[in-house]
């Protein structure tokens, strides 16, 4: 059953009595009057009204009856319908004779404000669902309920198909209500047409997509995922799209991990704002290491894991051995290419090295050994970036 509120029925008077001269009276289904161009009538029971919910009519009330009734005034009381159902009445102030003309254009006119006014809350419902449903998905862990399944259903999603998550993010010291609109036009870029994506607001400032993953029909293909992107940011006026970032997550086979892949996203966008503050696009491959290491910041195996190249920064005062070190890496262990590229004698190169295995407790002879000083290393890296 539908029922009549003050607002609407308010909305109703309102634009009715724009078509004709007289006041508007709408009634719910137990004849209270709601809405009124007569602010004293509000909330009183129109008796008139009463009598043409009972008998599914529309009742024509003249002066010498109404002085009879309470409550009531001359004019034309028609019942309003909603899919079948009477939902209220709608009363014209007046001689019947004089009215009798507008009473069925008003009667449809109202019902279909109450139609659409529906149809509006209707869709602003399933879209409030949709978004609520999304935001749920990206927080499950591991399996998908069967509530989860249902709702899915319910929304006609198909939970099961293969995606990868996407954030984007306004940057920029503009008031909330700006950037919210233009996400809101990214929003509209995103779903017309569709393809197919799941889009949801995290905050007055962040989207997140969730991107059918197949674009190619059979494969995930994080390059042609990045041309999408930039055919997107194409579509944005330069002026908003300076102000945009987005970050393209990690896709993992099972769809129950969509929640992974979000964790990935936000970490990548976390990481491209602080590792490169100039570009506006960011993808997992390209900070992958250090999105999966970022698990172990807090963790009492990431503090055991960056303890050894703590002490390295602690007896490094000049930053030579670290330096040294970073060298030694990149060249892979080369002795010549990394003291060529350090300007110094190979002799020179080893005792820095043995000075690094002293200080650090660790072998760097050894795979193991270099491994922990260079996650040490990445992971140290990433925290001063955090902190600044």
């Amino acid at each position: 059953m539908y029922f009549l509120d003050p607002s609407l029925a308010q909305q109703i008077v309102d634009r009715t009595m724009k078509i004709i001269g007289h006041n508007i009276n709408v009634m719910n289904n137990c004849g209270v009057i709601l809405g009124s161009g007569d602010p004293h009538r509000l909330d009183s029971t129109h008796e008139g009204a009463l009598l043409a919910i009972s008998q599914n009519r529309t009742v024509e009330i003249n002066s010498a009856t109404a002085a009879n009734l309470h409550g009531v005034k001359a004019g034309i009381n028609l019942p309003l319908h909603y899919k079948g159902e009477i939902i209220g009445v709608i009363g014209i102030t007046g001689e019947p004779e004089i009215l009798h003309n507008y009473g069925e254009l008003l009667k449809m006119t109202a019902e279909m404000i109450v139609e659409q006014a529906n149809s509006i809350e209707q869709a602003q419902w399933q879209y409030r669902q949709k978004e609520e449903f999304i935001l749920q998905l990206i927080k499950s862990e591991a399996v998908f309920s069967s509530q989860l399944k249902d709702w899915a259903k319910q929304l006609n999603i198909d939970i099961d198909a293969p995606r990868v998550v996407a954030v984007i993010q306004v940057q920029g010291d503009e008031e909330q209500t700006s950037a919210n609109s233009l996400l809101k036009k990214v929003l509209n870029l995103l779903e017309n047409p569709s393809r197919g994506n799941l889009v949801a607001m995290t905050s007055m400032t962040e989207l997140v997509i969730l991107k059918p993953a197949f674009l190619d029909g059979n494969r995930w293909d994080p390059d042609l995922e990045s041309q999408r992107i930039d055919q997107l940011l194409s579509r944005i006026p330069t002026e908003m799209n300076l102000r945009l970032k987005i970050a393209l997550g990690h896709f993992f086979p099972n769809p129950a991990d969509i929640s992974r892949s979000y964790f990935t996203a936000r970490e990548t966008l976390t990481l491209g704002q602080q590792l490169r503050p100039h570009e506006n696009k960011y993808l997992y491959e390209d900070f992958s290491l250090l999105v999966l290491l970022s698990g172990l910041r807090g963790d009492w195996r990431g503090e055991e894991l960056i303890t050894p190249y703590q002490v390295l920064i602690g007896a490094d005062k000049n930053g030579q051995l670290r330096k040294t070190l970073t060298a030694y890496l990149q060249h892979f262990g080369d002795l010549q290419q990394c003291a060529n590229a350090l300007f110094i004698h190979r002799n020179t190169l080893r005792y820095r090295l043995d000075k690094i295995q002293q200080v650090t407790d660790i072998n760097i002879q050894e795979l193991d050994g270099l491994l922990q000083l260079y996650l040490g290393q990445v992971l140290i890296s990433k925290i001063q970036h955090s902190e600044h």
